[in-house]
């Protein structure tokens, strides 16, 4: 037997303890893990055709955060496109459609009689349609419409540059400003372009954060960047948007992201976490952000920017919804990213 041990190279012996490290990681190191991961296993030989290959349990980031029912194809997850992009973008080879696109989704609660129209109206959704339809890399966008006041008629919509497809969505709960994150079939791009209505981007911006993403299609990458801090004085987290030399939060006002997190945040996160971005109608940007944090175990990626969002001072209950979404997590599931070794890439000095 110790002969057989000498015998084996050093470079596997490597390769097995990462490998062994990963699945504790992954599976066994918290209580939490071993029972959810015990539960999954049931969950698969009750339900077979939610069965997951062992491909997806023996990599990162494992079998608990996978959802059978997403895709059939492996390659199409945010954390498996990262080598193929690069390899692609490296070697200057052209990707299919799907992955040289985005659909911009733009969560609008425009208040009645807003001057959505006529077409030659200067209102900020309609600028920023204009803004968005102007990009190379669109390849179609959705408006959520979860105004009180009744969907303007098609007619009433402006014509777009290119004949981009514009999409008007009213959601089903309309008070429910989560239903920004629900799965559309009208998205058929893996980059999701999350925009508040009021965005103040410029068409160069857009396409800048897209190229950005696509070297990183596992992560957050947008524009107005958020911290959290251990408060001393009152013995919990807080949650700031003053600017200071890191980050740990993107906002999803203006940000890109893979589709699988709507799928994540609608399917995988439990019902009292929903229930109280619903309670709160705050706060969905800051729970996506641990999800994303929590599977991913990296930062996001802030994306400079002109200065146009103000420094505001949040709200009790938006500090009080950042604290209990990290006792839910249980850990603190966000990673901080700091100046000047963070990934934050100078629009116009990226490449």
């Amino acid at each position: 037997v110790p002969d057989i041990v000498r015998s084996i190279e050093a470079e596997r012996v490597m390769a097995l303890r990462q490998q062994s490290q990963l699945l504790w990681h992954m599976y066994f190191s918290s209580i939490d893990r071993i029972i959810f991961t015990t539960l999954e296993i049931v969950r698969q030989r009750i339900h077979q055709h939610l069965w997951k290959d062992g491909r997806v349990w023996n990599s990162f980031p494992g079998g608990l955060v996978t959802l059978p029912d997403y895709t059939d194809t492996p390659s199409r997850l945010p954390w498996n496109q990262q080598q193929s992009t690069s390899m692609t973008l490296a070697t200057g080879g052209q990707r299919n459609k799907n992955a040289s696109q985005f659909t911009a989704v733009i969560y609008s609660q425009q208040q009645a009689g807003s001057p959505l129209v006529p077409a030659t109206s200067s209102g900020p959704l309609l600028h920023l349609l204009r803004v968005v339809s102007r990009s190379q890399h669109v390849a179609r966008i959705v408006v959520v419409w979860a105004s009180d006041s009744p969907k303007p008629p098609p007619s009433r919509w402006p014509s777009l540059t290119r004949g981009i497809p514009l999409h008007i969505v009213v959601p089903q709960q309309k008070q429910n400003i989560g239903e920004r994150f629900r799965p559309l079939d009208l998205i058929e791009t893996d980059a999701v372009f999350s925009l508040d209505e009021d965005a103040t981007l410029t068409t160069d911006e857009i396409d800048f954060a897209f190229h950005v993403w696509r070297h990183f299609p596992e992560r957050i990458v947008g524009f107005p960047a958020r911290t959290h801090y251990w408060d001393d004085t009152k013995g919990q987290w807080g949650y700031t948007s003053k600017w200071t030399n890191e980050y740990s939060m993107v906002l999803t006002g203006a940000a890109i992201y893979h589709r699988y997190y709507h799928a994540l945040y609608t399917d995988w996160l439990g019902p009292l976490l929903h229930k109280t971005v619903d309670q709160s109608h705050n706060c969905e940007d800051i729970l996506i952000n641990f999800l994303v944090s929590h599977v991913t175990r990296q930062p996001p990626i802030k994306v400079s920017q002109r200065k146009q969002y103000k420094s505001s001072n949040l709200s009790a209950v938006t500090r009080s919804v950042a604290f209990f979404f990290t006792c839910f997590f249980i850990y603190r599931a966000l990673n901080h990213a700091h100046f000047p070794n963070a990934h934050v890439f100078l629009f116009g000095f990226f490449f």
